[in-house]
């Protein structure tokens, strides 16, 4: 092995890598550890019966602290730096979580859900938007597949924890193990790209700017578009498991925490496949748009093609899903390529976070439709519209494999 073979292996593992992902791990088990625990924690605290419909107000309140994070963290990473926004929001989630294990009403928990959110979303893109900076450019993808594929076994981590553990005991679990990751801070440098840039006097971190050139606008939009069937799968297949088996006349009772464990079992496997298969094809485009056209198939088997089976057969379709949606480390990292320097923060933060938030407006024509239609057709629907917009948004979008981070975003 020549030096600079060695050498390019060793800076995949480098601290950043390692940070991100092991805070991406914290993060995805926090994020989804509501949605595992949505029924028990619910009719402990006196909503037996009526877990589908306040476990969505839960999630949207959810989902909101995520948007306005995005935000907020995404114009501090481009102004203040990736390390600061990466180890800040760390930092709140991981307490808003450990009170989360304390809440007793359904204010208490609706308050910690929304710091929460507020918190996580912050370290996603903080954390890819470093490994971008940090990482060669052709290893870039490497570097983010690592993080997507550590940090989504988180999922399946909180699912263990959620049946071995009470709900309570599993979200202090979650807030500790935020604190325990703040202690590698001090192994982490700054990106060498961002420090350049923040001598000089280009405006940084201006969200605004997004929306005063049409080519920023539209790449931004067409980077959340095309992640939505993500959060579909997540939010809608996977999160409401129970209510879709007994509709389908599945006799066995099916567990959400199973259900989201092996559908971030999935994951695992789709981001490390996605993330490969872009560095193997030396196109994030390509690969993108395979994977939508497979999770929309494969949401539509589990949709109507399911009736009558096994529980454990429910799961494996479950875990199929989360493979096919597994392309999150694709879309984030073309979003943090699509810009700048000078906005990449803003972006990479808040375009994960925006996809997120997509799930309040899914979750609304879903629950509006289905005393209509029913769970089935209600949810095909949805996902019908969301898979065909991140198409044709998939193929506005231009290759960025290999693309040159060090260039700036100029007022326009």
């Amino acid at each position: 092995m020549t030096n600079s073979a060695r050498s390019q292996k060793i800076s995949i593992l480098n601290a950043a890598v390692i940070v991100a992902a092991l805070g991406y791990f914290v993060d995805i088990y926090d994020l989804l550890l509501f949605s595992i625990v949505r029924i028990p924690s619910l009719k402990d605290i006196g909503f037996a019966g009526r877990e589908l419909e306040f476990g969505a107000t839960l999630n949207n309140i959810q989902m909101t602290g995520l948007m306005i994070g995005g935000i907020i963290w995404g114009v501090l990473a481009d102004r203040k730096g990736r390390l600061s926004v990466l180890f800040g929001s760390i930092f709140l989630y991981s307490v808003a979580n450990l009170l989360n294990g304390y809440a007793g009403t359904f204010t208490e928990y609706a308050f910690c859900r929304f710091f929460a959110g507020l918190g996580l979303a912050g370290e996603l893109g903080a954390g890819i938007t470093l490994v971008s900076e940090v990482l060669p450019a052709g290893l870039r993808g490497y570097g983010t597949m690592l993080v997507a594929t550590v940090g989504v076994s988180g999922a399946v981590f909180g699912g263990w924890i959620a049946q071995t553990f009470d709900w309570r005991l599993a979200f202090k679990i979650g807030g500790l193990l935020g604190f325990l990751l703040l202690l590698l801070r001090i192994s982490v440098a700054e990106s060498h790209i961002f420090e350049q840039v923040s001598q000089s006097k280009v405006s940084r971190g201006n969200f605004l700017q997004l929306f005063t050139s049409k080519s920023r606008f539209t790449r931004f939009i067409y980077c959340i578009l095309a992640g939505v069937p993500i959060w579909y799968v997540i939010g809608i297949l996977i999160v409401n498991a129970p209510e879709f088996a007994r509709s389908l006349g599945i006799a066995d009772a099916v567990s959400g925490a199973k259900a989201v464990m092996y559908a971030y079992g999935g994951f695992i496997f789709g981001d490390f496949a996605s993330g490969f298969l872009s560095q193997l094809m030396k196109s994030r485009n390509r690969v993108l748009r395979i994977f939508i056209v497979l999770n929309l198939i494969t949401s539509f088997y589990y949709l109507f093609g399911l009736q009558g089976v096994s529980a454990n057969y429910l799961y494996g379709i479950c875990f199929t899903l989360g493979v096919t949606a597994g392309y999150w480390a694709v879309i984030i990292s073309m979003a943090a390529e699509q810009f700048g320097t000078n906005m990449r923060g803003v972006v990479t933060t808040s375009v994960p976070n925006f996809i997120r938030f997509s799930l309040v407006p899914m979750n609304f024509f879903f629950l509006m439709a289905k005393g209509s239609f029913g769970l089935s057709t209600s949810a095909l629907v949805i996902g019908v519209v969301v898979s065909l917009i991140a198409i044709f948004s998939a193929f506005q979008l231009k290759e960025t494999f290999g693309r040159d981070l060090g260039f700036l975003e100029h007022h326009e």
